[in-house]
């Protein structure tokens, strides 16, 4: 596998060698000081481009980068949906090479950039042939971090939660498993992760990211908190949804009362118990039941 020191020496050596490449940059987590590098970091580049049409005709010219397993042309994919792109403004490339690194590359016309540039404050510039790029502050994962629900996030959060929980138990009856899987992850999975992140914030005064989809959960939250978490998985087994169902809710109630203590707001317990008394009165409700109460 190339090192960090080769590959940035040539995603540079390929720009200075380049006339229609000016300028180069880079934002991702290889420019926030507070992750913990890996050798699945990606590479997240920007070329600063005169044009974009003599790329995109040679095909071939990303090969410059190394011997590809696969690479994913998101502007492309999307016009092939009915999106309109302008290629001319803007092209990307993601690309995972043989040797396990990966660069998502950006041609960006000096248009593009001056429109773009800086608005994530995780950016690091690395060559300016011209100076185009514009001057910016140190890289920053402010905009990343955890803010702190105003009342109504609160109260949407809660309410959303305990109520979608009727659905996933309907599906759950109805043996309609898709149905009950994509209820809870988009809606009270949604709304669970809200609440953990909120209560990590409290602890930690905002001023941390927990990473995209909470990939950090595991680091921050206690060790009892974190197998409650896993415990919201569950396989296909109806047995089994409930019971996560359950430790679901019991997470959340947790986490929902010491963020509610803590500004202040109100936690709906009414909701929760009553909730939680339909959905444990609808579990034990037989297959061919011919009413719910």
């Amino acid at each position: 596998m190339r090192s960090d020191k080769e590959m940035f020496e040539l995603i540079l050596g390929v720009a200075k060698k380049d006339e229609r490449i000016r300028a180069v940059y880079m934002n991702g987590s290889r420019t926030n000081y507070n992750v913990l590098k890996d050798i699945y970091q990606d590479y997240d580049i920007v070329y600063v481009v005169t044009e974009t049409a003599t790329f995109l005709k040679d095909e071939k010219w990303i090969n410059i980068f190394g011997d590809l397993i696969m690479v994913q042309e998101p502007d492309k994919l999307d016009q092939g949906i009915g999106i309109k792109m302008d290629f001319d403004r803007s092209y990307g490339y993601l690309m995972l090479f043989r040797d396990g690194n990966r660069i998502d590359l950006r041609l960006q016309t000096k248009e593009a950039m001056i429109a773009e540039y800086g608005i994530d404050r995780l950016t690091v510039p690395l060559l300016d042939k011209d100076d185009w790029l514009p001057r910016i502050s140190a890289p920053t994962d402010i905009d990343y971090r955890v803010k702190s629900p105003t009342e109504g996030d609160f109260i949407s959060c809660t309410n959303n939660f305990w109520w979608c929980l009727q659905n996933v138990a309907k599906g759950i009856k109805r043996d309609e498993l898709p149905y009950l899987k994509i209820m809870f992850e988009q809606t009270t999975r949604v709304s669970l992760d809200k609440m953990v992140s909120w209560w990590i914030g409290t602890k930690h005064n905002f001023q941390i990211s927990i990473g995209k989809f909470g990939k950090y959960y595991k680091k921050y939250l206690p060790e009892p908190y974190w197998e409650m978490y896993k415990g919201t998985y569950s396989d296909s087994n109806y047995n089994n949804v409930w019971d996560s169902i359950f430790t679901t809710c019991e997470l959340f109630r947790v986490l929902a009362k010491d963020v509610a203590e803590k500004f202040l707001y109100i936690y709906p317990t009414d909701d929760d118990k009553n909730m939680t008394e339909y959905l444990m009165h609808v579990r034990e409700l037989p297959v061919d039941a011919k009413k719910i109460y």
